[in-house]
């Protein structure tokens, strides 16, 4: 399957960036998640994606509620979505220490429980604290990752706190929680994907995403990395996803653009490597076109009817 681990639907406009146009929808963004894209020849659909709000959105503003009341105002969106399209839509909690420290360590331990998140995202920029001084501010959340098997992402690329190795203290002090570097390093406010590749290679619990980083930069370092340690990831909207796709099918190719990468490798970069750290069975790439056009047809009866498939009848 291809998992997008990055996706921001949203049902008011962007609080931060403004996008132009109408909301971001659920349903918006399920129809761009059905495609479809080529990927090596066949039509393919992004099976699931890992929603959160946008980070705007989770900037307390004049009339928001605070504390846990207020973070589950700025989720609720996610939470309809995740329960409405349970086989399409993964849930990530946008975590902000500024509506408190323990609340949101004890909101996310609520969302896992009840609504079945998998991920947290940490967003130091947007709401304004230094990780690599803030630890006890970080430590709470963190502390439920570990115990949960929570997987965290984490947005890097521009300065003053995304720098990618100001996350290093807090991911040092727990070995157990697998981190995903958001952006691999690449962002609005400079290009720090060295800082995020020698992360990656020193510390087996860090992960690189592929979106927004450079097509170059990607042949470069994925012959580095482990396999298992890139995954895809677009940050869409405002991206579309096709695009970062077809910037890893592009290592399929040969070298200097390529490195001759196979399709077993090309479906983990896609999804198999996050569906393992998410806890769901990986899939082999579809063997024909004639078995690609059933898995698209299947998508298209789920959005018209959301209770219609269970999980592991999608994933058959």
């Amino acid at each position: 399957m291809i998992i997008d681990t990055h996706m921001h639907p949203t049902n008011i406009v962007d609080q931060a960036w403004r996008h132009d146009g109408t909301p971001f929808t659920g349903e918006r963004t399920l129809e761009m998640m059905d495609g479809p894209y080529m990927i090596n020849g066949k039509p393919r659909r992004i099976d699931m994606g890992c929603i959160m709000p946008p980070p705007g959105n989770s900037v307390w503003q004049d009339g928001m509620r605070g504390g846990r009341e207020g973070i589950r105002d700025y989720m609720s969106y996610i939470t309809h979505l995740v329960t409405t399209y349970p086989d399409r839509f993964i849930g990530n909690f946008m975590y902000n220490p500024r509506f408190g420290p323990e609340n949101g360590a004890a909101e996310l331990r609520h969302h896992v429980k009840e609504y079945g998140y998998k991920m947290v995202k940490l967003h130091a920029n947007m709401h304004a604290y230094r990780p690599d001084r803030a630890l006890d501010w970080l430590r709470p959340v963190l502390k439920v990752c570990d115990e949960l098997g929570v997987l965290v992402l984490i947005h890097t690329g521009d300065g003053p706190y995304s720098i990618p190795t100001q996350f290093y203290p807090i991911i040092r002090e727990f070995p157990n929680v697998n981190f995903i570097l958001g952006h691999f390093g690449v962002q609005t406010g400079g290009v720090y994907c060295f800082e995020a590749l020698y992360m990656i290679l020193d510390s087996p619990n860090v992960y690189g995403e592929s979106g927004w980083l450079l097509q170059s930069r990607i042949v470069e370092f994925a012959q580095q990395m482990e396999k298992h340690q890139l995954v895809f990831g677009t940050d869409s909207p405002p991206n579309e996803p096709g695009m970062w796709a077809r910037e890893l099918e592009v290592l399929m190719g040969p070298p200097p653009q390529g490195m001759n990468l196979s399709e077993e490798h090309l479906e983990g970069y896609l999804g198999n490597n996050v569906a393992k750290l998410l806890g769901i069975d990986p899939t082999p790439p579809p063997r024909d076109q004639e078995e690609a056009q059933l898995r698209l047809k299947s998508s298209f009866a789920t959005l018209e009817n959301p209770s219609a498939k269970s999980a592991a009848e999608m994933r058959a």
